[in-house]
């Protein structure tokens, strides 16, 4: 077995990566459950703005990080770099059980959700086992060869891009019951702002569709000239999926009366047609459904192989240091992909996919997250003062104020979790907290 991964993906497929694993569910299945928390469009969108500025503050910090330490594994070398083992130790376990395999089953979950709403998918075991089909499929095919897998990647980007903006300009333009008015509704029970707690809780679920600007750092070490591709593919990959997430809910806007939004697909009204299947059924009619399922559909798995690319790239450092177990740095002398650790993130992604909603699955791995989000952002203040002469090809633009604001937003975010979702953050919580004493056992066996 080979050791050594190999720099196949250019800027292009870098690019790809960023905005194909960005894109995914969220655009079209969060904008509902925002819609019941915030009670009117204008605070929808506003959520959608501010969620994709801060994913976009995160991005740029990450990118003078990737630059500087253009290896495998992103936020695990980053936090190891700046605070040691046992915090990088923490992220990686976090993401081996919740965070890559949390957002696979996500994906995996949503597509058959979309699938569902187009056909009877009993005879395949129903939703979950479908899903856990899909995740084998595709892990089995990003096992062929980085260079494949990033290719594939570039691929499914193009057309989801082409897939979304069409449908998009197609409600806005040729929508029958679209009109202006739309956007002056709001829900009855609400008279004005719901609160900061309500914006926050819509804050989390838009920062669900924007999560994956973090997943390309993961895989520098097979990116071609990482130094100037992983700035380049962080800043206009972030630019581009806000642009495109904001035009998408101005359409679902424009075309639905709130009170439609409000009945869509959500957690609690899971039966429900999802928002954006509702506002381009009124330009393509109901002869429209089917293509349109398929469409999210395809998007839905386009995001969730970007992760599969990108996630099994965290175990492969851990256990190259040491810390993890020793199989999973193994990279297969044919295809140069870590092909073990690929293989056992499809295994716990299938069994997320069979213990969770879609909501859930994602408030998990949002919390979760965000916890290191905030940590590496302040490595780059770490690193500054450490290593002040240490060439820097990508500087992080508006440093020191811009990702001060980030941390400061992400760990008021995470505040405003807790209280409002105990539940899932008591778990998220526990999660991270249990890698403790397997950190005390690999650094003992790493002595040895």
């Amino acid at each position: 077995m080979s050791k050594e991964l190999i720099r196949g993906l250019g800027l292009v497929d870098a690019s790809a990566i960023v905005v194909g694993t960005i894109i995914g569910t969220g655009v079209f299945l969060k904008t509902a459950t925002m819609a019941t928390l915030v009670g009117s469009p204008g605070w929808v969108l506003i959520a959608w703005v501010v969620a994709g500025a801060l994913s976009l503050t995160g991005a740029l910090a990450y990118a003078e990080l990737g630059s500087l330490m253009p290896n495998a594994g992103g936020e695990y070398v980053y936090l190891k770099e700046g605070y040691g083992d046992i915090w990088a130790f923490l992220y990686g376990w976090m993401r081996f059980w919740i965070g890559s395999p949390g957002s696979i089953a996500a994906y995996a979950v949503g597509a058959m959700t979309f699938l569902g709403g187009m056909t009877d998918l009993s005879p395949f075991g129903g939703k979950a086992i479908a899903a856990c089909g899909v995740i084998i499929f595709f892990s089995a095919l990003n096992c062929l060869s980085v260079i494949f897998g990033g290719r594939l990647q570039s691929f499914m980007t193009g057309l989801k891009l082409v897939m979304i903006v069409g449908i998009s300009i197609g409600i806005l333009f040729f929508s029958r019951t679209g009109t202006m008015s739309h956007f002056s509704e709001a829900a009855p029970e609400f008279s004005g702002f719901a609160g900061w707690s309500a914006f926050g809780s819509a804050l989390l679920a838009a920062l669900w569709a924007y999560d994956g600007w973090n997943n390309l750092p993961m895989v520098a070490g097979e990116i071609k000239n990482p130094q100037k591709n992983i700035p380049l593919a962080l800043g206009f990959g972030m630019l581009a999926i806000l642009v495109i997430y904001c035009l998408a809910n101005v359409a679902y806007f424009y075309a639905l009366p709130f009170v439609d939004v409000l009945t869509s697909n959500t957690s609690a009204n899971p039966d429900a047609l999802p928002v954006a299947t509702k506002a381009a059924m009124t330009f393509l009619g109901t002869s429209g459904l089917t293509i349109l399922s398929l469409a999210f559909v395809f998007s839905a798995i386009g995001a969730m192989n970007g992760s599969i690319l990108t996630g099994a790239r965290v175990p492969y450092a851990m256990a190259k240091d040491g810390l993890f177990f020793k199989k999973l740095a193994e990279v297969n002398a044919n295809s140069h992909v870590p092909i073990i650790s690929i293989i056992v993130q499809a295994l716990v992604a299938m069994c997320l996919a069979l213990s969770g909603t879609f909501d859930q699955l994602t408030d998990y791995v949002v919390f979760s997250a965000w916890i290191f989000y905030a940590m590496v952002t302040g490595v780059v203040f770490v690193l500054r003062k450490r290593m002040p002469d240490a060439p820097r090809p990508y500087k992080t633009i508006g440093y020191p104020v811009l990702p001060a604001i980030f941390i400061l937003l992400g760990v008021l975010l995470l505040i405003n979790t807790i209280v409002t979702m105990p539940k899932e953050s008591s778990i998220g919580l526990g999660i991270i907290l249990s890698g403790v004493p397997f950190f005390l056992y690999f650094k003992k066996q790493k002595a040895k």
